[in-house]
């Protein structure tokens, strides 16, 4: 049985002293946290994952695939996640700890609803992963880089927020896209031809898939759509109406008419009226 700390007494977990879940755990099973040595594929990696602001929201799609060397490790690992019900989180970096971040954000934003009895504001949210990204700088001084990437519906400024991190926890508003992992650079540069004012949900998924499309076509860590085997990229909206996570056969619709246009066009989409068809 392993030793732990836990308090004997469970009214002391309900207190404002405790509204972090993972200051809590620190103190009382830190053997649960994430360390070196934990997490599966520990030295996979390569992504790319992006978010864009659209009319009605905002969105986040990320690809599938993780690379170990020169090798894939894995073809449909996911790497977006639903934090709560207007939030996303992508992950880039070491698989295996950064998909331990991003469900333990879901659960350190659920412990404070439920602590408060209000959600966090976006703004928190955005601080409080910033912190849990600093509490993780041993590791990524030892080559386990996490960096992630935060999305979500802002209900104060009634508006989709995008949140950019660092390696060290530094956060940074971006305004209308983001992107992260071995192919943003690639991604960047089509959303940046392809992503205008007024997108619709609909439009913005399709400008997605084309960045992606563009990302895997560069960068051999980034996965395109997978028709043989079924397996494409995750897309997730959030706004007013909560959250929208987009089903493998929504996405798979979606991927084969924008593969059907890149027949006709393989250099890549065109910018203007028709970028989001």
């Amino acid at each position: 049985m392993i030793p732990h700390t836990i308090p004997h007494d469970p009214e002391s977990f309900w207190t404002r002293a405790n509204e972090s879940f993972a200051d809590l755990v620190s103190r009382t099973r830190p053997d649960a946290l994430p360390h070196a040595g934990r997490g599966e594929q520990l030295a996979a990696g390569g992504t790319t994952v992006l978010a864009l602001v659209h009319a009605e929201g905002v969105l986040m799609a990320g690809d599938r695939r993780a690379t170990q060397g020169n090798q894939i490790a894995q073809r449909d690992i996911r790497k977006v996640f639903a934090a709560d019900e207007s939030t996303l989180i992508g992950i880039a970096g070491s698989a295996g700890f950064a998909v331990d971040l991003a469900k333990l954000f879901g659960v350190e934003l659920a412990h404070y609803e439920k602590i408060e009895g209000a959600p966090l504001s976006f703004d928190g949210k955005a601080n409080r992963l910033g912190g849990m990204i600093r509490d993780h700088l041993g590791l990524a001084m030892q080559g386990f880089v996490v960096v992630p990437l935060l999305a979500g519906w802002d209900e104060r400024t009634g508006a989709g927020r995008i949140v950019g991190y660092d390696a060290t926890g530094g956060h940074y508003d971006e305004e209308s896209f983001a992107c992260i992992g071995s192919g943003a650079a690639f991604a960047r540069g089509s959303l940046k031809k392809l992503h205008r004012p007024g997108l619709d949900r609909e439009q913005a998924a399709t400008v997605a898939l084309q960045a992606l499309f563009d990302a895997a076509d560069d960068d051999s860590a980034t996965g395109g759509p997978d028709v043989v085997r079924a397996i494409y990229p995750t897309i997730a909206s959030v706004g007013p109406d909560g959250l929208d996570e987009w089903t493998p056969e929504r996405i798979g619709e979606l991927a084969a008419a924008m593969l059907d246009e890149r027949r006709a066009a393989p250099g890549g989409a065109h910018g203007g009226e028709e970028a989001g068809r």
